[in-house]
């Protein structure tokens, strides 16, 4: 062969490949991408050059990759536009580091130069090769091949050679440590991962191994329902199909397209990584978007594809600018239109999937001022109250009924008193859920984790409002407070009632009340926690993660009107006087049952442990034990 020329690669270029092989790409994986988004350029220069007339075109584009075990090559072949000998030393030797001391000393400092500017691409295959050969032949008429190689120091050469076919290869001679890019699995794994969506064949030894065709680069026009759901399918395999996706696209401001996907949450979503994959003009980049899109949406799944994001130099992390954020305000608007249309065009859908996307658009509610404006009237909640159909607010979705809160309030019959009921446990609240219910009271039902922090930002965003639990208190309208008569001892029923269960529970903490219950189905007594008291004890168990107990400070309403607490009554009356230190058998069964309705109250709320429930079972068989030996 010919030898054209040796030499050095200008501008202190000792400097620069350590800075590839340690700092630039921490990832070594990533040449492979870098060589085939370079040969996808070079076809596409081709294809525009053959246009203008400029060079033979080729219709058959393709990239094919081959190894050779023998020699522990990997080598990268295209049929693009090729390069000259001139060329090479234009955009190999000299372009590939124009103001390379300055980019150098400026990433060493920041590590946030911008990709496009320095063509450090290429020079990523020093990472894994210990000599990089590049074999080519420009497209242009009468053209001469050339091979230029490098053993990753500063020199190189660049010699006459034999290549029959337009195009080039790029040859690795892979060091010890990188011999697991000569597995053909490994190298399959990497196209699909990096390339499966480039715009030209990827080939494996001749085999097609890419998708090619990405359905977000289409028009909506041109894609059918299933074309969305097999999507979603070959991103996330055995996830389901998805709730609903919205199709992105949009040339200005910036260029995106993309293609996002609600999810059914199964289990805990991601919120600080995110699951939504990165490209950039078809090239997988990351699948950490999180500073594109808001926080909330991270657990969002998809494609979000735009050459206008700006990257660091290796293509694997974002650079933070208006921009960016520019975007991430236009996904957010984008998906609460969505949101809005589903709620007007199919609201039985949109109750069907409330319980999915609810955390999406509260937390983006809370955390987002702009998004929080744009979904204000879709958040809904599950009511008691059975909707109308006249109401838009209002949706049905098979036997759950849902509302907003303005659609809540209208209802209300006393406008000056602003207050929502809710309940965060049907089953926990079951017996003051029942109270309200009886009395024709329309209740919310909210979430634990996510409403324990909601439902405080919606009073402090509408200060004309507030949330009362359904266990919080109960108003007059679901007691009887018929005056009552004052006994012999000059005390009310009531009175007794209450020095009795104070005494017999003796727990300084909890505060007795005695009231006369409206409804057949009342209880004889339970647990009412106050609203603030209760946040702050619920606030505190999210810090410290785990679910809210029973706070130590809580009210027990015992109910008067009930038999149980009318026979407890009259059996206290009933006890026989002893001497001085004795006890009545009468006593002892009345503390034994005035214990008993505490527990079955905490029990109902769930404010017993399991050693506290060991006791309490324990001492209700022995409770029984004794009331049947009473009877008989």
């Amino acid at each position: 062969m010919t030898v054209i020329e040796e030499g050095q690669i200008q501008i202190h270029t000792e400097n620069i490949f350590p800075i590839i092989k340690k700092a630039v790409y921490s990832d070594h994986e990533i040449f492979l991408r870098e060589l085939v988004s370079n040969s996808v350029d070079a076809i596409n220069k081709r294809r525009m050059a053959a246009i203008a007339g400029d060079c033979i075109g080729e219709e058959n584009a393709k990239i094919n990759i081959k190894i050779n075990r023998e020699n522990k090559t990997l080598t990268i072949s295209d049929n693009g536009i090729g390069m000259t000998s001139d060329e090479v030393k234009k955009y190999i030797n000299q372009v590939a580091f124009s103001s390379a001391e300055e980019f150098l000393e400026k990433y060493k400092q920041e590590q946030d130069g911008i990709i496009g500017h320095f063509g450090l691409g290429f020079y990523s295959s020093f990472m894994v090769a210990k000599n990089v050969e590049l074999l080519t032949k420009s497209a242009k008429e009468d053209s001469k091949a050339v091979k230029w190689s490098c053993d990753g120091s500063p020199n190189f050469s660049l010699e006459k050679t034999e290549k029959p076919e337009v195009g080039t290869d790029v040859v690795l001679h892979l060091m010890e440590e990188e011999l697991e890019y000569i597995e053909p699995t490994r190298i399959k794994t990497l196209i699909k991962k990096y390339c499966d969506f480039m715009p030209v064949e990827v080939c494996l030894e001749d085999e097609v191994i890419n998708q090619m065709n990405p359905p977000w680069r289409k028009s909506t026009q041109e894609l059918t329902e299933e074309d969305y759901i097999e999507l979603y399918k070959y991103l996330y395999p055995f996830q389901g199909e998805p709730l609903f996706w919205i199709h992105l696209n949009t040339d200005y401001p910036y260029s995106l397209q993309g293609i996002l996907f609600f999810p059914k949450i199964g289990g805990r979503a991601d919120w600080e990584n995110g699951e939504i994959k990165l490209y950039c003009n078809q090239v997988y980049v990351s699948d950490s978007v999180k500073e594109v899109v808001p926080r909330y949406l991270l657990p969002l799944r998809g494609v979000i594809d735009s050459t206008d994001i700006p990257l660091n130099v290796s293509r694997s992390a974002l650079q933070t600018d208006r921009k960016v954020r520019s975007i991430g305000n236009f996904v957010a608007k984008k998906i609460s239109d969505k949101l809005k249309t589903l709620k007007d065009e199919k609201p039985s859908f949109y109750g069907e999937i409330w319980e999915s996307v609810s955390p999406f658009i509260k937390i983006g509610a809370m955390e987002d001022d702009k998004f929080a404006n744009q979904v204000e009237d879709i958040i809904i909640f599950r009511t008691t109250n059975n909707s109308s159909a006249d109401n838009k607010d209002d949706i049905t979705y098979e036997d759950k009924s849902y509302t907003t809160i303005k659609s809540y309030l209208n209802r209300l019959e006393d406008q000056t008193k602003k207050r929502i009921l809710y309940c965060t446990d049907e089953i926990g609240q079951a017996n003051t859920l029942d109270l309200w219910k009886g009395q024709g009271a329309e209740v919310l039902m909210t979430e634990t984790l996510i409403d324990t922090q909601f439902i405080p930002w919606l009073e402090a965003r509408n200060e004309d409002i507030n949330f009362q639990r359904v266990d919080s208190e109960l108003d007059e309208n679901l007691r009887d407070d018929s005056p009552e008569i004052i006994e012999s001892d000059g005390e009310s029923k009531s009175d007794n009632i209450r020095d009795l269960m104070k005494d017999c529970i003796n727990d300084e903490k909890v505060t007795i009340q005695v009231h006369a219950l409206k409804g057949d189905n009342s209880v004889p007594a339970m647990i009412l926690l106050p609203e603030q008291m209760r946040r702050i004890n619920d606030i505190g168990a999210l810090m410290e993660q785990k679910l809210p107990g029973l706070p130590d400070h809580h009210v027990l309403l015992v109910n008067r009107s009930h038999p149980l607490v009318k026979g407890l009554a009259e059996l206290k009356a009933a006890s026989i006087l002893l001497g001085p230190g004795q006890q009545s058998t009468n006593d002892s069964l009345t503390k034994e049952i005035a214990v008993h309705l505490y527990d079955m109250a905490r029990l109902s709320v769930g404010g017993l442990e399991p050693k506290a429930i060991a006791e309490f079972q324990k001492r209700n068989a022995e409770l029984m034990g004794k009331l049947i030996s009473k009877v008989l």
